[in-house]
């Protein structure tokens, strides 16, 4: 997406990524940019904590004013041109430059989106006064900043992974992002957003449909079939697309590669996910690959 469109924001990152309590299994990889520009790699944010200091590391300058900064950053910048010309104008040495100055741009920016004190009592009830209603909140303020990629996760660890005690642990993570995702939902509905607002929720796998060791309780990974729901962005609302087999294990009625899925996801954001693509190494590369249909069933 920052690839293709860009961001609306310089002084925000275009990719902005929330876990709290840490990072999630595998750690920055989840979020790497690979071979793309290095701006196009995701911007974390732990927000388990409330402050501003702590959601986003060294946000502020304590020790010096703002015009010394500047001067201090000016300096730098040109003894890196000068680093960069020397080598060919690498582009993760670019990067690198622009990652400097987006982070002073991002000290005067990012204390205004990430402060939700001034939102009205009745939004903030409504998103739910814990965690996963502030992140879903704080993506709202993102998006209207311009922000183009916005990936909220459940939290650090495996919060979804439940090889033992699944039926308690399922129901109360399910509990605690439901009334934060109606909220979020029908704010951006509310102010026109939903429209022009791609929703995507799901994971990597299911769960299987038998228990792995009855003693545990619990569910193995199953990728070969398991449920992801659109919202927004041009989606066709209240359809249900495809099946598994009877005992919910492998999709059998129209299943949907993930390349599909990108296919669809892309079509709806405006692009040809077969045009679309990143020269690399004497080859261009394309996020669906040489697959991938758009599911036009899914389109309103």
């Amino acid at each position: 997406m920052t690839w293709g469109l860009g961001t609306e924001n310089q002084n925000l990152p275009g990719f902005v990524v929330m876990c709290p309590g840490g990072y999630p299994i595998v750690a920055t990889r989840n979020w790497r940019s690979a071979f793309l520009p290095g701006t196009c790699q995701g911007t974390y944010v732990d927000t388990k904590n409330t402050e501003i200091e702590k959601l986003v590391a060294n946000i502020r300058n304590g020790q010096l004013p703002a015009s010394e900064q500047r001067r201090q950053l000016d300096l730098v910048r040109l003894f890196n041109e000068r680093h960069l010309e020397q080598r060919q104008q690498d582009a993760a040495l670019e990067a690198r430059i622009q990652s400097f100055e987006l982070a002073w741009r991002m000290q005067f920016e990012a204390a205004d989106v990430f402060d939700t004190s001034g939102e009205p009592k009745h939004i903030q009830e409504e998103y739910g006064n814990d965690t996963h209603g502030r992140q879903l909140l704080l993506t709202r303020r993102l998006l209207e900043r311009g922000v183009r990629f916005v990936q909220v996760w459940s939290g650090a660890g495996q919060p979804w992974d439940n090889h033992a005690g699944i039926e308690k642990a399922h129901r109360d993570l399910a509990k605690s992002w439901d009334q934060p995702i109606a909220a979020f939902l029908s704010d951006l509905k509310q102010r026109g957003m939903l429209e022009d607002t791609l929703v995507l929720w799901g994971g990597e796998f299911g769960r299987t449909p038998v228990a792995e060791l009855p003693s545990l309780s619990g569910r193995d990974h199953n990728h070969y079939g398991f449920t992801c729901w659109l919202a927004g962005g041009g989606v066709r609302g209240g359809t249900v697309y495809g099946s598994t087999d009877e005992f919910g294990f492998r999709a059998e009625e129209n299943p949907v590669h993930v390349h599909d899925l990108h296919a669809t996801m892309l079509h709806l954001l405006g692009f040809d996910h077969e045009r679309l693509t990143y020269r690399y190494a004497g080859r261009d590369f394309r996020l669906t690959d040489v697959h991938g249909r758009v599911l036009h069933d899914l389109i309103a």
